[in-house]
């Protein structure tokens, strides 16, 4: 090694070498003003892009060891994305098959990196409860135990997840930060990292550091109702239809000192402000944590470092929380303030064709959701699968499920949006349109309630409730 580089590393004999020893950056801009010190665990700068490069490089070798993975094996895994990838990418390094069972809504970038690495693909309905035989995690399940040689990987209750990062993760964080980190702030998700990287850190420092969850609003992790939500790879969504909600054994709730919620427009305006003001481009996962360590290090003092651990790039969703577009049509413009909803319909996914077409007298599409005709809590973006209209149901059976003649997903206008905006880029067979506001429908308007008007979406609708 020359002279002057002593943490250089020079050749190592496959990618998997270069799992790990990521960098930590202090935060300048979107801390200013708070007493102690932001510093982010950059995660992206492992070789597939991910914090999840470790926990699969752990389940892989912990597997090789105890035989379940054997030599020309097939790996399988259930994922949005990240652990899928760090399993394509190590797959394609040692000489495994890798057949990742992904959910409809995963981002197109990743999707194109999964076969990119080689990785078959297989593509199941978001939002299934977890009994469901084609649930993400169940259907891999069952594939790997069809195919000969198969493995599941099962990051959710792998205990190689939690090792992953109580043996690196965190034990990085504590020689960076020469032992004076304070506060550890990561999402929950599988919750490995938190649990593996945060006990590490409790018992180094002799219970010294605060362990810190961040979680969306709505997750059950945080306490919230369990509806979906905007931001991948976070929190814990529970299917109405779900009986007992069990939660992954790679989570251990008691090292979280607390759990903050952050709401998804908060993670997704920080995720874009850590690109624009401090050049780093991170998933909305990152944002959540850095939002929540930004908010605790305004309640700390000088002495105190808080670490957030940002799981991934932003380059996975260039499509999603960096698009004007994406961001704008969802509600998450210009915060305007609270925007009052109007009553509006949806339909629950459990109706029956003769329920759907009772609500749909209006003669106009309306979404379906994931929920309980019961619920009377604001409806996310995230629940909203498809949408009926009398011309989709028109030859089912009246005791057919709505979900089984779903037309696509209405349009979306952000409540800031002005009509003449939202009325030029409807197509013509497009006769409603969604409403929202910080990712929730706050109203369905009939293509005809915006004709010869010039007022924003949000003045329409509160006209049209009063």
């Amino acid at each position: 090694m020359p002279e002057g580089f002593p943490d250089l590393i020079a050749v190592v004999d496959d990618v998997t070498g270069l799992v790990g020893r990521t960098p930590l950056v202090r935060l300048r801009r979107v801390a200013r003003g708070a007493p102690a010190a932001v510093l982010v665990k950059v995660e992206a700068a492992n070789p597939a892009g991910s914090s999840k490069d470790r926990a699969a490089l752990s389940m892989v070798r912990a597997a090789e060891a105890s035989g379940e993975l054997r030599p020309g094996g097939v790996i399988f895994e259930g994922s949005s994305g990240n652990t899928g990838i760090a399993l394509a990418m190590i797959g394609a390094a040692l000489g495994y098959r890798v057949v990742v069972v992904v959910p409809d809504r995963s981002s197109q970038e990743k999707l194109g990196l999964l076969r990119a690495y080689g990785a078959e693909v297989v593509i199941t309905p978001a939002l299934l409860p977890a009994e469901h035989p084609d649930q993400v995690r169940a259907l891999a399940a069952r594939l790997a135990a069809q195919t000969p040689g198969g493995w599941y990987a099962g990051q959710y209750d792998n205990p190689a997840n939690i090792d992953a990062h109580y043996t690196t993760t965190g034990p990085e964080i504590w020689a960076q930060t020469g032992g004076a980190v304070t506060h550890l702030v990561a999402g929950i998700g599988t919750g490995g990292t938190l649990t593996g990287a945060g006990r590490y850190l409790r018992e180094v420092s002799g219970d010294r550091v605060q362990v810190v969850g961040a979680d969306p609003e709505s997750s059950v992790y945080g306490g919230g109702s369990g509806r979906p939500h905007l931001v991948e790879a976070t929190g814990r969504f529970v299917h109405p239809d779900t009986g007992a909600d069990v939660w992954p054994r790679s989570y251990g709730p008691s090292v979280a000192t607390t759990v903050r919620q952050v709401p998804d427009r908060e993670s997704i305006a920080m995720t874009r402000a850590l690109a624009r003001e401090e050049g780093l481009l991170l998933g909305a996962s990152g944002g959540l944590a850095v939002a929540a360590a930004v908010a605790l290090a305004h309640t700390l003092g000088p002495d105190d470092v808080v670490v957030a651990i940002a799981p991934d790039s932003g380059r996975s969703y260039l499509s999603k929380y960096f698009d004007d577009d994406w961001v704008s049509r969802r509600g998450f413009g210009p915060d305007t303030g609270p925007v009052p909803a109007a009553a509006f319909v949806t339909i629950p996914h459990s109706a029956t064709v003769d329920q759907a077409r009772a609500a749909l007298r209006h003669g106009h599409a309306l979404p379906v959701v994931v929920r309980t005709a019961e619920q009377t809590e604001p409806v996310s973006l995230a629940q909203v699968i498809g949408s009926a209209s009398p011309e989709d149901l028109r030859d089912a059976a009246p005791q057919d499920l709505v979900v089984d003649h779903l037309g696509p997903a209405l349009p979306l206008a952000g409540a800031h949006e002005p009509v003449s905006t939202v009325r030029d880029r409807l197509t013509p067979t497009q006769d409603a349109v969604v409403i929202t506001h910080d990712g929730l429908v706050i109203a369905v308007l009939p293509r005809s309630e915006l004709d010869d008007r010039t007022t924003g979406i949000g003045d329409l609708v509160t006209a049209l409730r009063d």
